[in-house]
């Protein structure tokens, strides 16, 4: 069984890569990327003759797509729509299963901030989306479609939860990698980058589809911020959230929801600072007149707050998730919650949001390497992850102390 994490050499495709060398049954394990010094840093902090480094430039699409006809199953852990897409297009032309982390619904792709995104001539988003399933039902593949932590894990639970109810009607997700309390102290925005840190700021900008009173509407991003207090696992902590477009999939896959939205966890007070950002321009991407030069103000920012949000000697993060689906059952009405909260490895050096994302895509690689994930096409984790694989999910999460708790409430 052979696998292939295109982004190897970034912190989430490193982290899949790690876990996949855990399991022997799987014999090799390339790791793509575009620099051989940091492919071969990731082999050697894996420290397995079975991670096998590969360069190579994602556009090139005669070397990707012989690649991948090597490999038996394909990880994508890409940063940005561009490359994400594209290595999702010739997968699926090369009759490569697969599964992708990226914040996406390809068969829905939205229309802002495209990143690059190229898309064939004389179509639209919407049906190079569905050229995209089409062609890979035609061709027997698999892509599992937003698979990590937020599209992944809040995907797989929300879904569990809707499973379990007669009918479900309002299903609210709030997930979110934060730092540590003592560690978001030293950062402007009480925030520290554990993820591509200008996708961040697209989907902090961009307007997304919720589901309210049963229509689907297009809102802007981080509004509907909601305060709660976070009482599982020990912990007792203030945390607020606001609408993202986490889940993009759900709008399409559960359209019967009276009630749908993902939030974005955070420290109290960071959607503030962001606000004080909007409000001043600096997360604009139109070009800007200054002293005779055009510059881009989110450029601009990214050049001066990247390095002050960069995790400092003895830094680490937090994944926190808390899900509620309200429905009935049996004619009662019922309340299905899950919660996490996940601390990083320091002992390995694994961040909690390189846990939180990579290790979902390892346990989900290996499952399509074992066919036990056999819908075919553009497939969301809420469709497939279920039943008897449902089980096997969350066996393997424990495996790797990955704890979500599940609590009911019957009225």
């Amino acid at each position: 069984m052979k696998v292939l994490v295109f982004g190897g050499s970034g912190k989430i495709g490193s982290a899949v890569a790690w876990d996949m060398a855990k399991d022997k049954q799987i014999t090799e394990i390339g790791i793509t990327g575009r620099r051989k010094q940091a492919l071969e840093e990731v082999k050697a902090w894996i420290g397995s003759d079975r991670v096998i480094p590969h360069v190579l430039d994602v556009n090139d699409k005669l070397s990707a797509t012989k690649l991948m006809k090597q490999y038996d199953v394909g990880a994508i852990a890409l940063p940005d729509r561009r490359t994400s897409y594209k290595v999702a297009h010739f997968a699926i032309e090369s009759g490569l299963n697969i599964v992708d982390m990226l914040e996406e619904y390809h068969r829905r792709p939205d229309a802002y901030e495209i990143e690059g995104l190229e898309i064939p001539d004389g179509i639209t988003l919407d049906e190079y989306g569905d050229w995209l399933h089409e062609t890979a039902i035609a061709n027997g593949v698999t892509f599992v479609d937003g698979m990590g932590f937020a599209p992944g894990l809040s995907n797989v639970t929300v879904g569990e939860a809707i499973r379990k109810m007669d009918t479900a009607e309002s299903a609210i997700a709030r997930v979110g990698g934060i730092p540590s309390k003592a560690s978001a102290q030293k950062h402007p925005l009480k925030y520290m980058i554990t993820w591509a840190f200008e996708h961040v700021l697209r989907e902090y900008m961009i307007k997304l589809k919720v589901i309210k009173d049963g229509r689907v509407v297009e809102v802007d991003a981080i509004g509907d911020r909601e305060r709660f207090r976070f009482t599982k696992f020990g912990k007792d902590e203030q945390l607020v959230c606001a609408v993202t477009p986490g889940m993009p999939s759900f709008i399409f896959s559960r359209p019967e929801l009276k009630e749908f939205a993902e939030k974005t966890i955070r420290w109290p007070g960071h959607w503030e600072g962001v606000d004080t950002l909007k409000e001043c321009g600096l997360l604009d991407i139109e070009p800007h007149d200054f002293q005779g030069s055009k510059i881009v103000p989110r450029e601009f920012l990214l050049s001066l707050i990247t390095p002050k949000l960069r995790p400092l000697e003895g830094d680490t993060d937090v994944c926190v998730m808390y899900n509620t689906v309200i429905g009935s059952k049996n004619g009662k009405k019922v309340k299905i919650e899950y919660f996490l909260w996940d601390e990083a490895d320091t002992k390995n050096n694994i961040s909690s949001m390189m846990r939180i994302t990579g290790f979902p895509v390892a346990i989900t690689a290996k499952l399509l390497l074992e066919g036990e994930i056999t819908e075919k096409g553009i497939v969301p984790p809420e469709d497939c992850i279920k039943g008897k694989v449902y089980d096997r999910f969350m066996e393997e999460l424990k495996k790797r102390d990955i704890n979500i708790l599940e609590e009911q409430v019957i009225e």
